[in-house]
């Protein structure tokens, strides 16, 4: 990884339609360097993938909470669960394990207070081994760089 990759990531994450063409330019490339590059970067898997940014609020999503989990088990065996559990829920956009006071933080999305009220009590509080739930709920993002 050099300047140019990082040019080169820094404007297919602003817009990864752009052509290859229009991306050239705006790093200082030949079109045929550039796309050799953004091949490569594909290739070694620093480009995962392409993907389409949504509007929450278009598609019902905007009501948008954070949740720390706790667990009761602390098995490999429980996580696993959980995590099989969160990849299922529609709801939930990212699940992380992380360290502290919980095992994992939960960013959800869902349309309202009801519906984010269902998944919690429907769908969160029924997978076995939860402990905790201590909800977050986003009331305004200043900023989102995730698109």
């Amino acid at each position: 990884m050099d300047r140019i990759d990082e040019d080169i990531l820094r404007e297919l994450s602003r817009d990864g339609r752009q052509s290859n063409l229009e991306l050239a330019e705006r790093v200082g490339l030949s079109p045929s360097a550039t796309s050799r590059r953004v091949s490569e970067l594909e290739r070694s898997g620093v480009i995962r993938g392409y993907r389409a940014v949504t509007d929450p609020q278009k598609t019902g999503r905007g009501f948008v909470t954070y949740i720390a989990v706790g667990l009761s088990a602390h098995s490999k065996e429980a996580q696993k669960g959980f995590e099989r559990a969160m990849e299922a829920a529609f709801e939930v956009k990212e699940c992380h394990n992380i360290a502290g006071a919980f095992e994992y933080l939960l960013r959800i999305e869902t349309s309202g207070l009801e519906a984010y009220k269902r998944f919690h009590t429907e769908v969160l509080a029924t997978v076995p081994n939860v402990a905790s739930i201590t909800s977050y709920i986003v009331m305004e993002s200043p900023k989102d760089l995730r698109g």
